[in-house]
């Protein structure tokens, strides 16, 4: 772009939790959208590798790690210094949502973060059970402190890639199935109405499909865990159960699947961990694939958000679930570590712009089981336009990052909305800031079923009443 729009001014202090792979890919995008005083610009994080990034720039940095017994002596004077609305952007692991948004809502700083993290240790606790180490109950933990403390300050939860700009797709491609399926109708302006719009097309659920096909200029090292985005943050979401948002339309129910009995009800989960779980999906560039059920936020927020209930009785919910097929090197460092009873390798290695030869980061989500079948929409981003369009990240993070972006704008124009989830924000708005980061983004119809092919050489537990059924999908 010839002149990149400034989007507003952030009055107050600016804190960034986090400078790995998303939080050093953000900080470019700050400093080209936003006005705002470098010297009172924060960065936190326990490592000091990407350091030299903050000191060119004049930017404070604190090499400190949050716990629930500091975080608020130490982030509560950085957050008022100086007077005006601070923003808290939360890129990091290992400390908790929840408790870092509620005191940026008490101290009146904006907050943004792209997934709902708990302290560290409940990833791995062995002494819980599956479903209390499930995304189901970090995003209730979320949702209990938007109803104890509804409308104030807006913080927004889970808005990256996905969980984040996933949803907005989600928004998009339903209109766009309605449109083409002649079907007459208004643009939602409200969660009901959506809801009523996809049980109207028909959509018996959702993949959030992605096919990370960038490709390392060397081979990936031995008992090194190799990825294109925050590896701790990949290993932790991997070892979870896999999880998803579970739709009426399902007839089977998994022997090895648990349902809560708390909240919403919009999810089950699987006992067996999402990063060594596969499912059968399908991406534009790739076609018919394996991916990981790995969980994540969106799976359960999307299905819950379009939720049909009569009274108490839920009527229509599509399924929906993360289908992840990472970077090559990714996948085998995942066979790596289950191969070793899920030990993740000692040393860790992210792929910076610069290490990776070609490929592309795809990643859209599939609505499928309507009258057209199945439509693929979203991003294909490949790594020499991320390199173009801005600098210190590859094509995965600058989805999350560009995301980010997205989100900050939307909380300064809507500062009063309280907790929200990306699903609950203007998507049309939000895809305006985005799309100039997102390369290609583009819908695409497919007659491809999770059926095609099947049964193949053996017999397969299938259902061939309806091609769409989870039945189908999993990799038993």
């Amino acid at each position: 772009m010839d002149a990149w729009p400034v989007y507003g001014r952030i009055e107050g202090p600016v804190v960034l939790i986090g400078f790995g792979s998303i939080g050093r890919g953000t900080l470019p995008l700050l400093e080209r959208h936003f006005e705002f005083d470098k010297t009172r610009m924060v960065v936190i994080d326990p490592k000091d590798d990407n350091r030299y990034l903050l000191d060119e720039r004049g930017i404070r940095y604190e090499q400190v790690k949050l716990t629930p017994e500091n975080y608020r002596d130490i982030l509560t004077p950085m957050l008022t210094a100086g007077g005006g609305k601070g923003f808290c952007i939360n890129l990091s692991v290992d400390t908790s949502s929840r408790d870092i948004m509620t005191l940026c809502r008490q101290l009146g700083a904006l907050y943004i973060d792209t997934v709902a993290e708990p302290w560290e240790g409940f990833y791995y606790d062995k002494d819980a059970g599956a479903a209390d180490r499930t995304n189901y109950v970090l995003r209730e933990i979320i949702l209990e402190a938007r109803r104890r403390s509804p409308g104030g300050m807006t913080a927004v939860s889970c808005c990256g890639a996905n969980p984040g700009m996933v949803s907005w797709f989600v928004k998009q491609a339903l209109l766009n199935i309605a449109r083409d399926s002649g079907i007459t109708f208004d643009i939602p302006q409200k969660r009901s109405e959506w809801a009523a719009l996809m049980q109207r097309v028909g959509i018996k659920g959702i993949h959030v499909a992605e096919r990370d096909t960038q490709r390392a200029r060397q081979p990936k090292p031995e008992q090194v865990f190799v990825n294109t985005w925050s590896v701790e943050g990949f290993i932790a979401e991997g070892v979870q159960p896999a999880e998803l948002g579970w739709g009426t339309h399902e007839k089977w129910l998994p022997d090895n699947a648990g349902q809560h009995d708390k909240g919403n009800g919009a999810a089950i989960y699987l006992m067996q961990p999402g990063a060594n779980t596969r499912v059968r999906t399908w991406t534009p560039s790739t076609g018919a694939h394996y991916g990981f059920l790995i969980t994540h936020n969106e799976a359960i927020s999307i299905s819950d958000y379009f939720t049909v209930r009569e009274g108490d009785k839920v009527v229509y919910r599509p399924t929906c679930h993360y289908a992840y097929h990472p970077c090559d090197d990714a996948v085998l460092s995942l066979h790596e570590m289950f191969g070793q009873s899920a030990q993740p390798q000692e040393k860790h290695h992210l792929l910076n712009e610069d290490e990776i030869l070609d490929g592309a980061d795809e990643l859209g989500v599939l609505l499928y089981g309507h009258g057209k079948n199945a439509y693929w929409y979203g991003s294909n981003l490949s790594i020499e336009e991320a390199r173009r369009l801005a600098p210190l990240q590859n094509a995965t993070g600058l989805q999350v990052s560009s995301a980010v972006l997205a989100g900050m704008v939307w909380a300064l124009e809507n500062p009063n909305c309280g907790i929200v989830e990306a699903d609950e924000l203007d998507f049309q708005r939000c895809l305006e800031v985005q799309s100039p980061y997102l390369g290609s983004v583009k819908g695409y119809y497919t007659d491809w079923t999770p059926l095609e092919g099947r049964p193949g050489y053996f017999p397969e537990d299938i259902d061939t009443s309806d091609p769409w059924q989870f039945r189908n999908i999993l990799v038993h």
